[in-house]
């Protein structure tokens, strides 16, 4: 599933447990389509970003067993939830600064 966000000033489009995920962490049933009023969105961003700093945002690679120590490669970190929030935190300040509703659906 993917969802669409909107607001007056744009859209978003992210994959859909991402964005339910984040729609839980900002206290939302996580059901789709849905919306957060304006008036609630300061609300919903400050329960979003209490939860992405709760969350553990490193997780530590664990070298391959097979490898030897000279022969490890590097690993790309893994994309944490608190980075696929930023583009929806944008979209939200934003969203709050223009006195915007958030709305999301099926994308």
């Amino acid at each position: 599933m993917i969802v669409k966000f909107s607001t007056r000033a744009g859209a978003l489009t992210m994959h859909g447990d991402v964005a339910v995920a984040l729609l839980r962490a900002m206290g939302h049933s996580g059901t789709v389509p849905g919306a957060i009023l304006a008036a609630d969105l300061p609300a919903a961003l400050a329960c979003l970003r209490r939860a992405l700093e709760t969350q553990v945002q490193a997780v530590p690679v664990v070298p391959d067993a097979a490898q030897g120590d000279d022969e490890q490669e590097e690993r790309e970190p893994p994309v944490t939830l608190a980075m696929r929030a930023v583009p929806l935190i944008d979209m939200i300040e934003t969203a709050i600064a223009r006195g915007s509703d958030l709305m999301w659906e099926r994308g």
